[in-house]
């Protein structure tokens, strides 16, 4: 499931989901994909849910709101079992209620299955559809659902194959997560563009995560990570492999380099941190500018001002200061309060920036609705001037594959040019990190990332123009719009 974002920073990204997997007989599973999916709350903060199986069923507890929120000490004690997945949400594929909240659970030719997925299922309302003339229900309008029910009736005469043949349905990017009453599912796209990675707890437990920082709260080791088109099964006989779908060209998001990914997490045998400082060091050399202080926008472009300050010389301070609570409430605000904007959210230090030429470092500019803010709320406190140095090149292009950013003619780079921009957040100067830089700064080839945002150039077919409320504002007698690939069961046979 997706993000949202509309623009740093107020009015943040959605990172898409953050998924997790245990397999660990004798050990308390819930409690332990309680701290996992805590540990990725970043990647999604709309609802979260528990999944655990016992050999004989699957329980659950799911809700609005953040992990802490969702869950108390008596709910865990009701998801007994040797092995337990969790999710948290942001909505790429349906509307924000407690109906998609993940995982899902369905029932299918081989049982009941939970599921909780990370990601975009561009064809998933022909899948539906085809699904629904089969006979099948839906009880909510997520792409999970859809998945779910295609692996729970999937031929195969084990979860190997039944995984496999639903890989070769499925179009878009996925990293699902899947449990039965005995074994523990995970798969991921064939172009890799969200993250997924595997652990081993203790002699005999395995971990799935979509990022490894979720292993080191756990004391779980490294292992590997999930390779693209690659199928993965756990039970009693341990952790079996194999490649579902041919794997195509690598296309991981390069935003969990940028943003989305914690700072600690580790993907292909990098830290983040460190890639980050880097985007500073290329925007220090890029766009040089004599100024007074470095500042970050918290907490996503700090390691980034620290790496431009390093390469400029310029001292680095923390102009900004970040409250991490606003919005984790179900208290809303009055109108009076939510016209207060990034004020809620971020309180300039005027000892620290009075006076003083800025660069400002944040990760990127989306729509453009909510910088202008910053700027302003910067040169009110005092500052001389306001240099803005952004971490993304130029955002032209929607996302398709986990990140409900805007569509196209919200963008604002897709609309005005880089001059026209700085007029409009009122910034004195303005540079953005080219997308030669910014490989540079994650020493990978462009070739091995999705950075179909900047380019439009996408690692697949695409619809150009996709709406994640599709099963909600069509009904089952509704024009049919095929996105996508066809498929069936006997095709795939075939």
């Amino acid at each position: 499931m997706h993000s949202k974002r509309s623009d740093s920073p107020t009015e943040t990204w959605r990172e898409k989901c953050g998924v997790f997997g245990v397999y660990a007989p004798g050990e308390d599973v819930s409690r332990i994909t309680f701290y996992g999916i805590y540990a990725l709350q970043h990647r999604g903060q709309e609802s979260a849910g528990i999944a655990t199986a016992d050999g004989f069923g699957i329980h659950m507890h799911s809700g609005m709101g953040l992990v802490s929120q969702v869950f108390e000490e008596n709910d865990l004690g009701y998801l007994p079992g040797h092995a337990a997945i969790g999710h948290t949400r942001y909505s790429t594929t349906g509307s924000s209620r407690k109906e998609n909240a993940q995982p899902v659970r369905v029932d299918g030719a081989h049982g009941p299955l939970a599921m909780g997925h990370n990601g975009n299922l561009i064809n998933a309302e022909l899948l539906r559809y085809d699904l629904e003339d089969q006979g099948h229900e839906f009880t909510g309008s997520t792409d999970t659902e859809v998945a779910a029910k295609m692996l729970a009736s999937a031929p195969g005469s084990d979860w190997l194959e039944r995984a496999s043949n639903t890989m070769k349905a499925l179009a878009g990017a996925y990293c699902l997560v899947a449990l039965t009453p005995d074994v523990l599912i995970a798969m991921r796209d064939p172009y890799g563009v969200r993250p997924l990675c595997i652990g081993k707890l203790n002699s005999n437990g395995w971990i799935v995560a979509s990022e490894t920082c979720a292993l080191d709260h756990l004391g779980a080791e490294f292992v590997r990570e999930v390779e693209p088109g690659e199928a993965v099964v756990i039970d009693e006989q341990g952790l079996h492999a194999m490649q579902g779908v041919e794997k195509k060209r690598d296309a991981l998001c390069v935003f969990e380099y940028i943003y989305f990914a914690r700072p600690d997490s580790v993907i292909r045998d990098k830290l983040l941190h460190p890639m980050r400082m880097n985007m500073g060091r290329e925007l220090a050399r890029q766009a040089p500018v004599e100024a007074d202080l470095v500042i970050g926008v918290p907490d996503s472009a700090t390691a980034a001002a620290i790496g431009y300050s390093h390469e400029a010389g310029i001292p680095y301070a923390e102009g900004l200061v970040k409250n991490r609570y606003v919005g984790r409430t179900f208290i809303q605000p009055d109108q009076r309060m939510r016209d207060q904007g990034v004020y809620l959210k971020f309180n300039p230090m005027r000892q620290v920036i009075e006076g003083k030429r800025l660069v400002v470092v944040d990760d990127s500019i989306v729509r453009g609705t909510t910088t202008p803010k910053v700027v302003e709320m910067l040169r009110k406190a005092g500052a001389k001037e306001v240099h803005m140095r952004i971490c993304a090149p130029p955002i032209r292009h929607p996302c398709h594959f986990g990140i409900d950013m805007a569509t196209q003619w919200e963008l604002i780079a897709a609309k005005q040019e880089i001059e026209e921009i700085r007029e409009h957040i009122g910034a004195d100067s303005l540079s953005y990190l080219t997308i030669e830089a910014l490989m540079r700064a994650v020493e990978q080839p462009k070739d091995s990332f999705c950075t179909a945002c900047f380019t439009g150039e996408y690692p697949m077919p695409v619809q150009l123009q996709m709406d994640k409320l599709v099963f909600e504002r069509q009904g089952r007698g509704g024009k049919r719009v095929p996105v996508g690939v066809a498929w069936s069961w006997e095709e795939d046979r075939r």
